[in-house]
């Protein structure tokens, strides 16, 4: 079967994390060199580190690209994406997942069968392998979690910190957690901790920004709690409640809600026009990456705004390099759309805009 689709990217480029044929900076939609697919194939996720990234695709596989310093993508510096694929203590290949998040030196994978695996760099409590490991060259699993008879569904990480939602709504982490991102008592927390007191309801989802970790529950309450710094009034600021919210996403120092009504809140740092602008149209899907945004408009429109300096916003941007109290539309590639392909999903991460066409 054909590809339904092909990868884009545009930002950061420093260290080859946009999966392309060289290491620059680009500010257009550039395909990205990635293996052939299933034709049913298509990509639900992007989690981004410092200088990588991760895709995380419908059939379970991932591919990665960028830095691969101390085996945080799982293979040999090369230019454009590859697949991550491991084995086991036991030799057993591993190279299917159900999510994936990325700190700024670290990937975290988590297996169909809920096992969680770390690699990379992790000197505040980052891999969750125990006080002992701040260095992982090959992924390594966290032993004895989750608790039996739970399963993991949702998963999210920010610069030295990572958050697991379970299945029966509790909430653990571990990193740093010395802004009480990852409850009480603050401090490095070097394996999975649960979250006791700070949660009150059944979690559902999570996102995480620098010092902060944003979790959500039933979509009909929006019940929310934000733990950690109160920097940037992330917390005075937020809503009571979030009813019906549609998907969730934070900077690192901003949180945003999409609704189901197509509208976007947001809240938290704006000193780069991180925050959506008021004249948004009606928003389908919204990826948030570490001080920009994207969206997709319920017309098929890419736009973008925020802090843009590498080029993840686009190529018209202020002299500082921002994208400010406005909003840019971002020229899709002309050779998928006249194919008949669809603008249908996208990510972000740290400067760094992925779009799949």
């Amino acid at each position: 079967m054909s590809p339904t689709g092909h990868l884009y990217a545009f930002g950061s480029n420093n260290s080859g994390q946009l999966g392309l044929r060289h290491h620059e900076d680009v500010s257009i939609p550039t395909r990205c060199l990635l293996p052939d697919l299933p034709g049913w194939d298509t990509p639900l996720k992007v989690a981004a580190g410092g200088n990588h990234t991760l895709v995380l695709f419908a059939s379970g596989s991932v591919y990665a690209a960028g830095e691969n310093k101390d085996g945080r993508c799982c293979a040999s510096p090369s230019n454009g994406f590859h697949r991550v694929s491991f084995s086991s203590s036991d030799e057993t290949p591993v190279n299917t997942f159900k999510l994936c998040s990325a700190t700024w030196e670290a990937s975290v994978f988590v297996t169909s069968e809920d096992a969680i695996y770390t690699c990379g760099i992790g000197t505040k409590g980052e891999l969750g392998l125990g006080t002992d490991v701040a260095v992982a060259n090959l992924p390594r699993r966290i032993e004895d979690f989750p608790p039996p008879g739970r399963t993991i569904v949702d998963l999210a990480s920010s610069m030295w910190h990572t958050i697991v939602v379970l299945s029966d709504g509790d909430v653990y982490g571990w990193g740093h957690g010395r802004r009480g991102q990852l409850g009480s008592p603050a401090g490095i927390i070097s394996s999975p901790r649960k979250l006791e007191i700070e949660i009150s309801f059944k979690a559902l989802r999570a996102t995480c920004g620098r010092e902060f970790t944003h979790v959500v529950g039933d979509f009909s309450t929006g019940e929310h709690a934000i733990l950690g710094s109160e920097k940037w009034q992330i917390k005075s600021t937020a809503p009571e409640k979030i009813p019906n919210w549609k998907d969730i996403g934070a900077s690192w120092g901003s949180i945003y809600v999409l609704f189901s009504d197509h509208t976007l809140l947001s809240w938290g740092r704006n000193d780069h026009g991180q925050l959506a602008p008021t004249n948004l149209p009606p928003i389908r899907s919204i990826a948030v990456g570490s001080e920009h945004a994207l969206a997709i408009t319920i017309d098929l429109k890419l736009i973008a705004w925020g802090w843009g300096e590498h080029g993840n916003c686009g190529a018209e941007t202020d002299d500082a390099g921002d994208v400010k109290g406005c909003w840019k539309l971002i020229p899709t590639c002309r050779e998928s759309l006249m194919t008949g392909l669809t603008l249908n999903f996208i990510g972000a991460g740290c400067a760094t805009s992925l779009v799949w066409i």
